[in-house]
Order: C-alpha cells, then sequence, then structure tokens
C-alpha cells in the first residue's frame, strides 16, 4: 500500500506474517534497528564512503553499506544538481539557472522528477541537489547551479524541485548550508554575515526546502560567523533543529567535516571519508566513544536520524530486528525513460531562454533570414550543455545545435559554418612541443589516476596563443612558464572536453606544465594538448567575417566556462570573443548573439547586434531548444534572476575586496539585505540589464491594479493583456517599498514579494491576482530573534522587471494576531 508521510509517498508497511516486529514506520522500529547494530555497524552509517567498490559501474559519488544481516540496504548517492550524475549516463539536465529564469513553480517540480526518475533508474537513492545557495556576486564559479539573487524566487524554486525529486522516491539534499557563495578559499573563508541578512537572504532557500521535506541537508566548507557550517552548532542545531524542525540528517560536503566532536553540534554523516577525505567519524569516533570522550547516544541520534529518512522513503521495509522481513522486496526501480526525461528537459531549455535584445524584430528568423545563414562560434559543434564540476552530467544524447539549424533551415537553404574562435584547437605538434605531441590514452585509469608532463613549446612568432588541455577525467591544471593560466574541475565526462586559456608568448621557448587528475571510478584517461596559434586565429577570424558578409543572417554562438572549484575575475567573454562579435556584426547588420553562459556577461558589441538570446548552459537538449526558438516554433519564456551589471566597475562587489574575495580570509557582507536588484536600486546604478527582465516575441500590457490587505498577507490584482499577434508567456513581478515605521532594521527600497507566470495568446487578456504571503511584509528582529511584521505605509509596483514598474498603489499594512504565516 501507498501512505503519505511529509507530503512524500513512500511503500508502507512490511508484509503481515513477520510477527513480533513493530508497525514498519513507527520510531520504536528505529530504535530497534539501532539497538541491534554494533558499534562498527552504526559508524558505517556516519563515515561514508566515495562508492560501492563492488559496483563501481554504477558511478556512485556516496556510498552507506547498509546492514544485510538485519535487511537494511545500501544507500547510493549521486552527484547533482544539472541531472543526476550516474552512470552509464543520465539526462543533462538545463542549469538550475536556466530553470530558475523560467519563473514556473510546475516546471521546477517536473525538473525534480526527471533528476528523481532518473537517479532512480540508475541505482541511485539520494541526489545531491538542489543547491540553494544566493547569487551574490556574479563571478561566483557554480553561480549556474544556483537559481537567483532573490530570496523569495530560491525559495519557491526549491520547495518544488524537492518535491519533484522525492515524488519519485528520491531523497533531495539540499545544499549548501549555508553562505557558501563563492570558490575562492571555499575550505576556509570566513563569511560574516549580519542575523538580519543570514534569515532573510542567505537561510531562507534552506528553510523553504525544509518545509517542503527536503530528506537531508549538505553543510557547506567555509566558516559562518566564525565557525565551520560543519561545526556551526548555530546553524546545525538552534536554526535547523530548534526553529525548523528538520528530521532528517546533516550529511558533510566532500571533506568538509572539521573535527570529531562535530557530531556532538549537529552533523550526521562525515562524506566521503578514507581514503578519500580525512578520518573523523570512523576510528578517532570509536575511539571517542570507547573513551566515554563522545556519548555512544550521540552517534545513535545521527543513526536514527539516517534511518529515519529511509523508512519515510520505504527503504527499510524488509528491515527489522530479527534479520530480513522473508519473502519481501523493496520499492521498484522504474526504468530509464529517455523520452520523458527528454521532452522537460528541452521544455526547461525553451522556457527558460531570455532574449535579451530583438531590435526589429529579427527574431525569430523568416523569409530569406531563415534560409541562408552563417553559423559562427565553436559552441555550435562542440554544444557546451553544462558548467565544470560535480555537477557535469554523462548525457544520453546531445542534438548538435548546427545540425538543428541546417534541418530546421530546410532543402534549398544555405547555412555555412566558421569557427571564429576555434576553442578546441589541434594538437600541438611535436616540432613545438619538446618530448613530442600529448595525445595520451590509458584504457584503464583506475590504478594510474595521474598525467602530469612538464614540456617546452616552442612558440613560432610573438602573439596571443589559445592553448587547451583536453581530456575526459577530473581536474586540470595548465601552467606557462610556472603560472597557472587555466584550471577546472570537470569529473569524469566520457567525452573530451577543453580548459582553455588565451596567453600571449613571445617567439621562443616557453615552459607548459599539463596535470590532469581522475578519480578510481574513471574507465579510462584521454589527455591532449592543443593550441590555436596566432597565425590559425588569424585566419578564423577572416573566414568567420567572410562567411557573415555572404549570408543573410550570422547566428554567433559565444560562451564563458564556469566551473566549481574556480570564481570568475571578469565578465568580459573569454578567448576574445568580444572581438569575434564586434567584427561578424561589422559585416552583417543583421547579426544574432546566442549565449551559453552562466551567468551575466558585458557586451561591448551589444548596440552593433540585432538580437541576443541568452540561453544560459542549456542541458543536452539544448541544441534543438536553441534551433526552435530561432525560428519561432518555440518562444523564449524567460525573465533574469540575477542582474546583469554594465560591466566589472559596476557590480556590487566592485572595489571592496571585503565583500570579495575576502581579505585575510574574511569576507564581509556588509550589504546586508540589500542583495542583487535591491543593491542596484538603493545605488541608482544602471545595469546592463535588470533583474526580471526579459523580451518576448510579443508585447503587453498591464492596467488596473487592486491591493487588498488580508490576514495572511496581500492579495493583489491586475489584469495584464497580450498586445501582439503571436502567444507568449509574460512573468508580472510585485514589489514592495519598505515600511513608514521600521526603524531598528536595514530595509531594501523594493523587494519582490510575489510573481506568476502567465500564458497568452494573441489580443487575450487575464485578470490576475497574486496572494502576497504574510512573510513577504515581515523583516527578521534580531532583538526579539523573530519576524515582524513591517506595518504602516507602504508601495506596491508591479511590472516586468525591477526596472520596469508601470502600475502603483501604496497600502496600508497592519499586524493581524493569528495569521497564517506561509512564504
Amino acid at each position: 500500500m501507498l501512505i503519505t508521510v511529509s507530503g512524500v509517498a513512500v511503500l508502507g508497511v512490511a508484509p503481515a506474517g513477520h510477527s513480533g516486529q513493530p508497525a514498519a514506520n513507527s520510531p520504536d522500529r528505529l530504535s530497534q534497528l539501532v539497538a541491534e547494530m554494533a558499534l562498527e555497524e552504526k559508524l558505517s552509517f556516519v563515515q561514508g564512503r566515495w562508492d560501492d567498490p563492488q559496483q563501481q559501474e554504477v558511478g556512485a559519488s556516496g556510498y552507506i553499506p547498509g546492514v544485510a544481516r538485519l535487511g537494511i540496504p545500501p544507500l547510493r548517492m549521486s552527484d547533482g544538481p544539472a541531472g543526476t550524475r550516474a552512470a552509464p549516463s543520465s539526462t543533462a539536465m538545463p542549469a538550475p539557472v536556466a530553470l530558475a529564469s523560467s519563473f514556473d513553480d510546475r516546471l521546477a517540480r517536473e525538473y525534480g522528477r526527471v533528476l528523481g526518475r532518473d537517479g532512480r533508474a540508475r541505482g541511485m537513492d539520494v541526489v545531491l541537489a538542489p543547491m540553494v545557495n544566493t547569487i551574490r556576486v556574479p563571478y561566483a564559479g557554480r553561480n549556474f547551479e544556483a537559481y537567483s539573487e532573490d530570496p523569495l524566487v530560491s525559495s519557491r524554486l526549491v520547495s518544488q524541485e524537492v518535491r519533484g525529486i522525492q515524488d519519485e522516491g528520491l531523497i533531495a539534499t539540499t545544499k549548501h548550508f549555508a553562505a557558501n557563495n563563492q570558490e575562492t578559499d571555499r575550505q576556509t573563508i570566513n563569511a560574516n554575515v549580519g542575523e538580519q541578512a543570514l534569515h532573510e537572504v542567505e537561510l531562507s532557500g534552506f528553510e523553504a526546502a525544509v518545509k517542503a521535506g527536503t530528506g537531508s541537508l549538505m553543510c557547506s566548507y567555509n566558516k559562518v560567523n566564525g565557525a565551520h557550517a560543519c561545526s556551526n552548532d548555530t546553524l546545525l542545531t538552534s536554526i535547523l533543529r530548534e526553529q525548523w524542525g528538520f528530521g532528517g540528517w546533516v550529511m558533510s560536503d566532500w571533506g568538509g567535516t572539521r573535527a570529531t566532536t562535530d557530531i556532538l553540534r549537529g552533523l550526521d554523516q562525515d562524506m566521503p571519508g578514507p581514503p578519500i577525505g580525512p578520518d573523523y567519524f570512523g576510528a578517532p569516533l570509536k575511539a571517542a566513544i570507547q573513551d566515554g570522550s563522545i556519548p555512544v547516544t550521540a552517534l545513535d541520534r545521527s543513526v536514527t536520524r539516517i534511518l529515519g529518512t529511509m523508512q519515510r522513503f520505504g527503504l527499510l521495509r524488509c528491515a527489522s530486528p530479527q534479520g530480513p522481513v522473508p519473502g519481501c522486496s523493496l520499492p521498484a526501480r522504474p526504468r530509464f525513460d529517455a523520452t520523458a526525461s527528454n521532452a522537460v528537459a528541452q521544455r526547461v531549455a525553451e522556457d527558460g531562454a531570455v532574449l535579451l535584445r530583438n531590435k526589429g524584430d529579427a527574431l525569430p528568423l523568416s523569409r530569406r533570414a531563415a534560409r541562408d545563414i552563417a553559423v559562427i562560434g565553436t559552441p555550435a559543434v562542440a554544444p557546451v550543455i553544462g558548467g565544470g564540476g560535480s555537477s557535469s552530467v554523462i548525457p544520453t544524447t546531445v542534438p548538435v545545435p548546427r545540425e538543428e539549424i541546417v534541418k530546421r533551415a530546410g532543402n534549398g537553404s544555405r547555412v555555412s559554418y566558421r569557427p571564429g574562435v576555434d576553442t578546441s584547437g589541434t594538437v600541438i605538434p611535436g616540432s613545438a612541443l619538446s618530448g613530442g605531441a600529448i595525445d595520451h590514452t590509458e584504457d584503464n585509469a583506475l590504478t594510474t589516476k595521474t598525467y602530469d608532463q612538464t614540456r617546452t613549446l616552442t612558440a613560432p612568432e610573438d602573439g596571443d596563443y589559445l592553448i587547451s588541455i583536453r581530456s575526459t577525467v577530473s581536474n586540470r591544471s595548465l601552467t606557462v612558464d610556472g603560472r597557472e593560466v587555466a584550471e577546472a574541475n570537470s569529473y569524469r565526462t566520457d567525452t573530451l572536453t577543453g580548459t582553455s586559456a588565451r596567453v600571449h608568448l613571445k617567439a621562443g621557448k616557453h615552459e607548459i606544465g599539463v596535470k590532469v587528475k581522475g578519480y578510481g571510478t574513471d574507465p579510462k584517461m584521454q589527455v591532449q594538448l592543443t593550441w590555436t596559434p596566432p597565425q590559425a586565429a588569424r585566419a578564423d577570424l577572416a573566414a568567420a567575417v567572410s562567411a557573415a558578409r555572404k549570408a543573410e543572417t550570422a547566428v554567433v554562438f559565444a560562451y564563458n566556462e564556469q566551473t566549481e572549484g574556480a570564481d570568475r575575475t571578469t565578465l568580459a567573454l573569454p578567448h576574445d570573443q568580444d572581438a569575434l562579435v564586434s567584427a561578424v556584426a561589422k559585416a552583417n547588420r543583421n547579426t544574432i548573439v546566442v549565449l551559453n553562459t552562466g551567468g551575466p556577461v558585458t557586451m561591448p558589441w551589444l548596440s552593433s547586434v540585432r538580437s541576443v538570446l541568452q540561453m544560459h548552459y542549456p542541458g543536452q537538449m539544448g541544441g534543438t531548444a536553441t534551433a526552435r526558438l530561432l525560428f519561432g516554433d518555440a518562444a523564449p519564456g524567460g525573465r533574469l534572476t540575477q542582474t546583469f551589471p554594465l560591466d566589472d566597475a559596476h557590480t556590487i562587489v566592485s572595489g571592496m575586496p571585503r565583500r570579495f574575495p575576502g581579505v585575510d580570509g574574511q569576507e564581509e557582507y556588509s550589504e546586508g539585505v540589500l542583495v542583487g536588484h535591491r543593491w542596484y536600486d538603493q545605488q541608482k546604478m544602471k545595469t546592463l540589464f535588470p533583474f526580471g527582465y526579459g523580451l518576448s516575441y510579443t508585447t503587453f500590457s498591464y492596467s488596473g491594479l487592486k491591493v487588498t490587505p488580508r490576514p495572511g498577507g496581500l492579495s493583489v490584482s491586475f489584469t495584464i493583456k497580450n498586445t501582439g499577434e503571436r502567444a507568449g508567456q509574460e512573468v508580472p513581478q510585485i514589489y514592495l517599498g519598505p515600511s513608514s515605521e521600521v526603524r531598528n532594521a536595514q530595509q531594501p527600497p523594493r523587494k519582490l514579494v510575489g510573481y506568476e507566470k502567465v500564458r497568452l495568446g494573441p489580443d487575450e487578456s487575464r485578470r490576475v491576482t497574486v496572494a502576497v504571503a504574510k512573510r513577504q511584509l515581515q523583516y527578521w528582529d534580531s532583538a526579539t530573534n523573530g519576524w515582524v511584521t513591517g506595518t504602516g505605509s507602504r508601495d506596491v509596483w508591479v511590472g516586468s522587471s525591477s526596472r520596469d514598474l508601470p502600475l502603483h498603489r501604496d497600502v496600508t499594512v497592519r499586524e493581524v494576531r493569528g495569521a497564517r504565516e506561509g512564504r
């Protein structure tokens, strides 16, 4: 039978006939299981492993062996959050920032269901997703894995994705708790966050995930207000357990445990343990329990939390204190449904795509513009489907954008291709590299995990060289003359992917260092060292310009390389792609730019191009989605969930190293609650594109705003009309001004408090009503350690972005005791 526990459907009680055991979901049963375990068996739950040594082909990122004699199964964990990273392949979903750009709660639940179904089908029990950290600074390497700079957007999306994952029986692990918003010094940096900002911004998404029933949380590497997150009693006990009532378990980020005593401060599971990480919850914890310095009850509590979550998901239906239940089987795993998963992946890519510019309605392509196209840029033939790091997924299929464009343009059309900037390059020949060309393959990298070479490169001329390490495995580092110029952590991909750097070399000899490190689960190691020398780069640019000049339309694909483990140093596109776009736009006035980036980039060429389509990292179906959007078979439905700064001199951290990346190990969240668009509004600073911005292939109008106070918040209603000739999607956004009566707390000039995804046909209008929850009217009061309603006169705005708000009313907010809080 099926029962529902905390909103999650799980398989119910064990079959009748195994007498004497408690009901399958009773606390007594858990305590009896724990009581039956030997000390070593208990420790095996809190000290994780990297992978099941007997089933490495499954490709788990974490593993708990279970207790076979009691019928407790193993627990296998998969990386996320852009899909479940399991062998042999899985659906590479669009990056979470693309999902968030859809502003669609229902789509977030479908996204989660793909992760849940794929993970279960691939033998997993836990996915290390979603990631709900704040996009605080535009340079952070993992911003593409997060949702938004705005806490409301993050909270709404994470709650639905958690529910979707767990609808399918996979346990969600919401990460990284907390204030883990940069890669620079991520193991040691101390995030100094005020209490108000901590609760209103940094913790908001995690609280929403807990309310949605997330099975586990992952604590982060960094310190928060002086204590490492995985050793932080305030975070893990006072807030998570006592204030929020979290009943699942807390695992460390991989290698994030700091001491054996962390188990006393709220950490339940040390991942991944030896030999990958230090040993804290294995032999040292055993010794501490035996000498009495740590009570065994602390260990029992953590084991019970893990088992309790497994029980919620039906994973203990065959377990009992007397041994495995006779004739019992665990919940059946679904088949891998590539068709269903691809459909969701494609829809997310389309609905999350943001049209940033469309001068003269250049998109969608039609008539001659749709049949005579020069496609330029390596992402058109080597798709950029995701960022680097633990979120990398081996895709099940990857439609190529150029091929999809050719297919859609149809017979009789002309579609040419030029790389413009060849970021793949060619293998550096032995004539230019001491020791011969680096084009190395090992069929079995399970024993030899590191390829480390230092060679001498002879540069034939002065100029800029694009040098790349292309590899199938893991960590990569490229040094030139002793200086690291490129680094990435792409994990296993099974296909060659590149990590590149553009370096200026004088003619002559230079020292080149190549280091690639794999893991024990990598089946093979392939390494190439490639280059695009200046002469080849000049020829590539000239060929692209020539192709653009001859075509009716030029479509330029540009990208960046965001990754776990490294923050960006500039908002500019890498590899001289700005020069490429400018040159093509000069040659062809009908130039369309498709961006595959994980976040904002500067656009010095913006006024020279007709259209800009931000596809983010669009996942494995991105090629199909891009072609459909270019030709109008689908309409871009996304809006920006992060501000695009004007340039590097106009960001929330410009000239403020204490905010980012920190000074002497200390990072100051001095902006307080003024994160993202709130800060830009407070500073009255011009942006390239504001938060919430996005165009459509049609137009919309707003009218008839009505704002009504309710016991549980506000009711905001208005009319929106599609004033164009095509169907389209709009995201009306509601912003709230500061309270006239609050004096003791920071308030943003405008705060997003609600939004709705609306789909309208041509000339269709609709009356939209949005309920603004009471929590959105409140602020965190450090003096009372609680939420307080900002009463008095407040402004309400409605519009299509944080900077386009045509409707305005003021409202008087009063405190209503006993009203449901909501979000």
